[in-house]
């Protein structure tokens, strides 16, 4: 063949040797910008999130904060410390307390959530929670558990529980027994100190004691499917009291509002989460 037939002939199947490779035996196109460069995730790999603050809220500095929940427009906290402790409906917007029922001094508040119009209290060491009516804070029943009582939260058919440890039980909200139990390594290493939890998303936000940090856990497994850093989000007002540690997570579904406080801040804000790069 002359050369002057042979470069016709090549731009004419350049277009179809092109298409059989990007179609033949099934293979799917992929479209690829010029020079651009995809870099795989390493195995294991686990998003980091900042934040940015949406708004900031009035809280009372007298509340040792151990439980935080949103529902029907109100807060609702639970406070520690023996002989202060108790259950309480807060306005968000003013961060007055609403209504309130205190604990007896022998207990020290801890997790709350709030379940078919019941809310679920726990204790720290003492074995035992407490139901009450979610709208009267009227004292419904109790329930034991074993280990101590650290966070609580719900997903519509269990309580979900912390102890402190790595592990994370999910409990009949009618019998209270244990129907399953996930531990939470990372990299291999058991997680503890485990602490104030919220259900996010289908996820289990968890307050990790005594770090700026809240970890984002799988129900299922027991995996971390995330980090937040809440590095510097903490009031200075506080810095002198090592117990005023960051400590509450709620969650208002239906305007997807992220509210997290701590332990007797000014303070409660509402943040949104930004994958750090």
């Amino acid at each position: 063949m002359s050369n002057h037939k042979i470069i016709p002939f090549l731009f004419m199947l350049c277009p179809m040797l092109i298409a059989c490779l990007s179609g033949c035996a099934g293979t799917p196109t992929i479209n690829v910008t010029p020079n651009s460069t995809v870099t795989p995730l390493p195995p294991g790999f686990v998003p980091t999130y900042t934040y940015q603050i949406v708004k900031r809220w009035p809280h009372d500095t007298a509340s040792f904060t151990e439980g935080l929940v949103y529902a029907d427009g109100s807060l609702y906290e639970s406070d520690g410390l023996n002989g202060k402790s108790s259950v309480r409906i807060v306005d968000l917007e003013t961060g007055n307390v609403k209504k309130e029922t205190d604990l007896a001094a022998e207990y020290f508040g801890e997790g709350l959530t709030i379940l078919n119009g019941k809310l679920y209290q726990l204790t720290w060491q003492n074995q035992k929670g407490f139901v009450y009516d979610q709208n009267s804070l009227a004292l419904l029943g109790e329930f034991g558990y074993t280990d101590q009582g650290w966070g609580l939260t719900q997903d519509g058919q269990s309580l979900i529980m912390s102890d402190g440890t790595d592990t994370i039980n999910f409990l009949d909200p009618q019998t209270f027994k244990v129907k399953k139990t996930i531990q939470v390594l990372d990299h291999g290493t058991p997680l503890v100190n485990i602490n104030e939890l919220e259900t996010v998303k289908g996820e289990i936000y968890a307050n990790i004691w005594h770090t700026d940090k809240i970890v984002r856990i799988d129900p299922a497994d027991g995996a971390i499917l995330g980090w937040i850093d809440l590095s510097g989000l903490r009031p200075q007002a506080t810095q002198d009291d090592n117990e005023a540690v960051l400590n509450g997570i709620a969650y208002d579904a239906a305007g997807d509002r992220l509210f997290v406080t701590g332990k007797r801040w000014p303070a409660l804000f509402e943040i949104r989460l930004v994958e750090k790069p």
